[in-house]
């Protein structure tokens, strides 16, 4: 890792950029960090080397380690370790998948979050193979999303250049091949992507590829507009 642990995109908001190597290549990860007081909200976690753990402490108290689909799981075991105080919520199904891991909270539809309405969720609905959970951080107006949508860029950043033109990620925004055969119903699809989109975001953090600074909420329509018009 080089540079700074966390990088600030607004007040009360960084994200930490890491390496993420499969066997398809170096896909990248992001993990987001939201202080809501003086409790610290992680979404999707990166691994905890020493730099990124001291600068977390000096930003405030991980009180919530959030995995948000059954897909971005990797590192949790990391922050309870750390963190045994720390609150960890999980996607639906998340828990029996990792069942080494005690989860608090799992983030079903009827779930009330126990940081009020400082982070908006909502569980994507008609992709069971991976029920992502989508979070809106009012104050900074951004959109937090793990894999409904990439953003890679073409070039040398590029480090999983095969796998990410084989699955149409480079060079656009929005959901790769696999993701959208992984969409079994889209009538509920189209249910989830109406209520994300009454959310007045601007910025959209992916986990993958290049943050997206402005006009999220029209490019992130634009995307998903194979599921056909919403009723």
């Amino acid at each position: 890792m080089s540079g700074a642990a966390l990088q600030q995109l607004a007040e009360d908001l960084w994200v930490a950029s890491r390496p993420l190597s499969l066997w398809l290549g170096d896909v990248g990860t992001r993990m987001t960090v939201i202080r809501i007081g003086e409790g610290l909200f992680l979404h999707s976690p990166v691994p905890l080397d020493p730099a990124t753990r001291a600068t977390l402490d000096r930003l405030g108290t991980v009180r919530w380690v959030v995995g948000p689909s059954k897909v971005h799981h990797f590192y949790l075991g990391d922050y309870t370790r750390a963190y045994p105080a720390a609150q960890l919520c999980a996607a639906p199904g998340l828990p029996e998948k990792r069942k080494d891991i005690v989860f608090q909270h799992v983030m079903d539809a009827s779930w009330t979050p126990p940081w009020g309405d400082a982070v908006l969720h909502h569980l994507f609905r008609g992709a069971p193979a991976i029920n992502e959970v989508v979070f809106f951080h009012p104050a900074s107006r951004s959109l937090l999303l793990t894999d409904l949508a990439f953003n890679v860029q073409p070039g040398p950043q590029n480090h999983a250049r095969l796998f990410h033109w084989l699955v149409g990620a480079t060079g656009r925004f929005g959901p790769h091949r696999i993701l959208r055969a992984a969409i079994r119903d889209r009538a509920a699809a189209r249910e989830s992507l109406a209520a994300i989109l009454r959310w007045d975001f601007d910025r959209v953090i992916v986990t993958h590829g290049s943050v997206l600074e402005h006009g999220g909420r029209a490019s992130l329509e634009r995307a998903f507009a194979f599921l056909g018009p919403r009723t």
